[in-house]
């Protein structure tokens, strides 16, 4: 953990093989916690997280709000509709207030993509020693996300000492809207950082061409990849062909309120074509485990029985991890490197 240099985690395209590492172990031992009985550390007492949500969540603002508190965090939450900027108050002035009362952590979410890379630029021009944790900015970033979905796969392949290198070599599967999702951009930089092979599945319409090319170089303002060899990305239109041979797949939400065109013709026809069921993952082997970031549409990305067997079906086990996942990524923003050789949490 000694090697942690991230001031701020506002996307994975940053994220090297070390960080990954960092970050999924220090997850599984926050995961371990409830099975000892300690249900709370008094790691980050006396820090604040403050949480500015401009966009509606349940998973993952509850999600970080019990992270926190497991660490003895104090928590704030910010609602928009009761603040100032119903007055006219800028979104930077608003963060400013909440660093003035001294937050650590400002978890920003918000339906415009770059705010909180604007928002983490501008305060330190300002001074202010604040990390900023982007929450998912619209279509560009879910870091956590990306993050616990990466856990996920890696505690189903690894239970035990889930790592970057659970993940070399496997084939994933990404099927859906990838046009419109910040989370499956988040998760093709990190799984490809970890080595993994990943194949993405949609109409035309949701998945242009060019996302063959997404981590083909880093993005603007990033001067090179830390990851020198990235496991390949891959477009094919077909389903069944593209589950052939797969070691996990993931379905996105269909996000209909972020489409401004006529995008589908209708959803039972997206159902067929690419909807998953029990049948059709026949194709990559009974132990394939099936994610999806949620909320689901059932009977659409998912059939209803597929989605309630949790045998196969990962979505509960995604929500349990986000937890220990954003326990991992407040400790190393809050407590700084070294902390966790003082209270015990790195690696014998």
């Amino acid at each position: 953990m000694s090697g942690w240099t991230h001031r701020h985690v506002l996307d994975l395209a940053s994220f090297s093989v070390a960080d990954y590492a960092t970050v999924l172990q220090l997850a599984q031992r926050f995961r371990q916690l409830p099975v000892a009985g300690a249900r709370k550390l008094p790691a980050l007492q006396g820090r604040l997280m403050t949480t500015l949500f401009f966009e509606p969540s349940t998973r993952t603002r509850s999600s970080f709000e019990l992270a926190a508190r497991r660490l003895s965090a104090d928590v704030q939450t910010f609602s928009p509709s009761s603040s100032s900027l119903s007055k006219g108050e800028s979104l930077l002035d608003t963060a400013r207030t909440y660093v003035a009362m001294g937050s650590n952590v400002l978890v920003v979410r918000h339906r415009c993509a770059g705010i909180p890379h604007r928002l983490a630029r501008d305060l330190e021009r300002g001074g202010d020693k604040v990390a900023v944790l982007n929450a998912g900015d619209g279509l560009h970033s879910h870091p956590s996300q990306g993050l616990l979905d990466l856990f996920t796969l890696a505690r189903h392949f690894e239970p035990t000492q889930p790592s970057p290198a659970s993940l070399a070599g496997r084939r994933v599967v990404i099927v859906g809207d990838v046009l419109h999702s910040r989370v499956a951009r988040s998760n093709l930089w990190a799984l490809t950082g970890c080595g993994a092979e990943v194949v993405l599945c949609g109409p035309a319409t949701l998945l242009p061409e060019e996302f063959a090319q997404f981590v083909a170089a880093p993005p603007p303002g990033q001067r090179q990849d830390p990851v020198p060899q990235r496991g390949p990305v891959r477009l094919c239109r077909d389903l069944d062909e593209a589950l052939s041979g797969a070691d996990a797949v993931m379905t996105l939400r269909l996000q209909q309120e972020r489409m401004h065109d006529h995008l589908l013709t209708s959803l039972d026809s997206y159902h067929r074509r690419y909807g998953l069921t029990h049948e059709r993952l026949q194709r990559c082997g009974d132990r394939v485990p099936v994610l999806h970031p949620g909320p689901v549409n059932r009977g659409v990305e998912l059939a209803g029985d597929l989605l309630d067997d949790s045998e196969r079906c990962l979505v509960e086990e995604q929500v349990r991890n986000g937890v220990p996942i954003r326990m991992a990524l407040l400790y190393l923003l809050s407590a700084g490197a070294g902390a966790g050789e003082a209270m015990g949490l790195t690696a014998a």
